[in-house]
């Protein structure tokens, strides 16, 4: 069996910024573990596994360690392959059928995603993280989040990741206002899931957007994720959905043989 597979480097304009992922175009159904030894072997923050369906695309998503629910730069990636490669048409719309519904990407001058809002609420974290002093702790159906004061505050946390993983669930957002040309900054941490920092996570500013668009009352927003790569990610708000926008660039095409 031989298998189209491509990295894509999303939220980015560039190669060797924003977040890689692995993008793996299938004509039908796969077993799961075959695509979780796939995502162990790419070691990418995320492998998407992409296979035509009525209607769209089925679309999965996997970690080096587990599937999960939701991803925003492999869908990214995604629907920048489809456009690519000539299996959609630049004026059709990409859509995706996965475990958190229907997405749907379209591409203007960059790559606009539909996705479901994932406000957080209020909680209190089970043990202290080292080296933060939160102003606000919450969490939402898939991730821990912290808002410290200072900007400094994220860019200089040297994380525990054991502390981390023990939060459980998926991960870790932990974010503060900016004082720059970005409504807030961000960094994710997910050492649970197999993923220690991500680079830039898209599904995770589905709970940053509604959440610093409620502090700062806009439903447009600019946010940087403050990582080593870092990436920048486009916001709007749309009552119960959350347009990400980010751009994408292919850096490697290949076949993969198993």
């Amino acid at each position: 069996m031989a298998f189209p597979i491509y990295v894509v480097d999303a939220f980015a304009s560039k190669a060797f910024a924003g977040n890689p992922a692995a993008v793996c175009l299938l004509d039908e159904a796969a077993d799961a573990t075959w695509m979780q030894n796939v995502a162990m072997e790419m070691k990418h923050a995320e492998t998407a596994f992409v296979r035509p369906v009525t209607d769209g695309f089925e679309l999965r998503w996997f970690t080096p360690s587990v599937e999960v629910d939701l991803c925003g730069h492999a869908t990214l990636a995604s629907a920048h392959i489809l456009w690519e490669s000539g299996r959609l048409a630049a004026d059709q719309p990409a859509r995706f059928h996965t475990r958190s519904g229907l997405l749907v990407a379209v591409k203007a001058d960059r790559i606009r995603m539909d996705f479901p809002a994932e406000p957080p609420t209020p909680a209190t974290l089970l043990h202290e993280i080292p080296g933060l002093k939160p102003t606000w702790t919450g969490k939402n159906r898939m991730d821990w989040f912290i808002e410290v004061e200072t900007e400094a505050e994220v860019t200089t946390l040297n994380p525990d990741f054991d502390k981390i993983a023990e939060l459980g669930m998926r991960g870790l957002i932990v974010t503060a206002r900016s004082s720059g040309e970005f409504h807030f900054i961000s960094r994710f941490f997910a050492p649970q899931a197999g993923v220690p920092e991500d680079s830039v996570t898209g599904s995770a500013h589905c709970c940053l957007g509604p959440y610093w668009g409620g502090r700062l009352g806009v439903s447009r927003l600019r946010a940087f994720q403050a990582s080593a790569r870092g990436g920048v990610v486009g916001i709007d708000l749309n009552s119960d959905r959350v347009d990400l926008i980010g751009e994408a660039v292919t850096v490697l095409e290949g076949v993969l043989k198993c």
